[in-house]
């Protein structure tokens, strides 16, 4: 298998050349410049064909030239990261509301303002209630991996819906890693051409999108895409398997668990801090602490079911958030919690703000986190629910 060293944007791009993508319609803006200015580049050198670069005005515009293109049958691409993404915001109600499987790459970089080009996940995460499946990649493997898969998921006639791959600013988007990248025969196996679920282009069949919903048919519609979502997960799981089943990377599961067989503590979250909780996890191991990682790979959907079966044999979980809803608290623990709530599994929970607008969380940090965790299930109690772990004294 191919293997190129490359930074996250790159590993993003060689994917959507990798998956014979025919419309790409973006507006650059760090730190996601560096992924159209690839694909430019791909086709300014004539190394892909078919593939039609839009130049527009705005990050609005770029989704609205994405759900033509989209409703005509073109596999679709854009990327885009923070202001950029807002900007976009109701464009993505119509992507998803039109059943469109437009793949888009949010780079994730910190609201302002203040003004901020680094990471965290406030952007991505704020877009959770227009219907587009999310998915957080650990590692510049999991952004190009990320990427092949979203497009088969997405295509996938009981979804038809978009996909975000997220990935960190500047911790993937420009450090560069690794990347094993198969053979286009294989990945033309994997991922054949796509089948549109309708055509704007079909003549003989006119029909119209995003006409008028009248309240006798628009609740119908919003419950096909929560179905739709529903659906998402088997596709997930299938199509996760099959990548590893292919490619040596398996992607079956929504929450990859890391030693957590016999954990008593369990620490959740997204994206690239993972990787350093699973370096302070062996550590902690070493010195005895029965500790294991829960990475959530797939937002949205929410892995519910997987959540439950984790959480029902351990004791307690740190759920670190590299975001804040405001007003009330870190947007995966707000997730986890609402799951577990009418179930049986009641590990206790605390909330760890971490790593906002880019600030390191360590493996230090994590063993402080550690040790905070053993002392409150010892007690039986939480010292408090959320706790703002970097904040300046």
């Amino acid at each position: 298998m191919p293997k190129k060293v490359v930074s996250g944007n790159y590993a993003a791009a060689y994917a959507v050349k990798h998956a014979r993508v025919e419309v790409v319609a973006a507006y650059p803006i760090t730190p996601q410049t560096s992924i159209i200015e690839k694909i430019a580049e791909f086709i300014a050198n004539g190394e892909v064909e078919n593939l039609q670069y839009v130049p527009v005005e705005s990050e609005h515009s770029a989704m609205a030239a994405c759900i033509g293109a989209s409703a005509t049958g073109a596999r679709t691409f854009t990327a885009t990261s923070a202001q950029g993404l807002a900007l976009m915001h109701e464009m993505l109600h119509w992507a998803a509301g039109a059943r469109l499987p437009i793949v888009m790459v949010d780079v994730n970089r910190a609201m302002a303002p203040p003004w901020s080009v680094w990471d965290d996940q406030t952007d991505s995460l704020s877009q959770r209630d227009t219907g587009w499946l999310q998915f957080y990649a650990e590692n510049n493997q999991e952004v190009y991996d990320g990427v092949l898969m979203a497009f088969k998921i997405a295509e996938h006639e009981k979804v038809n819906l978009p996909v975000m791959i997220v990935e960190s600013a500047f911790i993937l988007s420009h450090t560069y890693d690794v990347v094993d990248m198969p053979e286009q025969e294989e990945i033309d196996e994997f991922l054949p051409p796509r089948k549109p679920l309708y055509t704007l282009t079909d003549f003989e069949n006119p029909f119209s999108v995003g006409a008028l919903g009248t309240p006798a048919d628009y609740y119908e519609f919003r419950y096909k895409i929560a179905k739709a979502m529903e659906e998402a997960k088997k596709v997930i799981k299938e199509v996760g398997k099959e990548y590893g089943e292919r490619f040596g990377r398996d992607y079956s599961q929504m929450i990859e668990l890391y030693r957590t067989d016999d954990a008593e503590i369990v620490f959740m979250g997204m994206g690239s801090l993972m990787g350093t909780v699973k370096e302070a996890v062996d550590i902690l191991r070493s010195e005895g602490y029965k500790v294991g990682a829960a990475k959530v790979r797939w937002f949205r959907p929410f892995p519910r079911e997987e959540l439950y079966e984790l959480a029902k044999n351990v004791e307690g979980i740190a759920v670190l958030d590299r975001n804040f809803s405001f007003g009330q608290e870190g947007i995966l623990f707000n997730e986890a919690k609402g799951v577990l709530y009418n179930t049986d599994a009641r590990p206790i929970m605390k909330n760890y703000i971490v790593g906002l607008g880019g600030r390191d969380l360590t493996v230090n940090d994590v063993k402080a986190i550690a040790k905070n965790m053993k002392e409150i299930i010892e007690k039986g109690k939480l010292d408090r629910e959320i706790e703002w772990y970097h904040l300046k004294r």
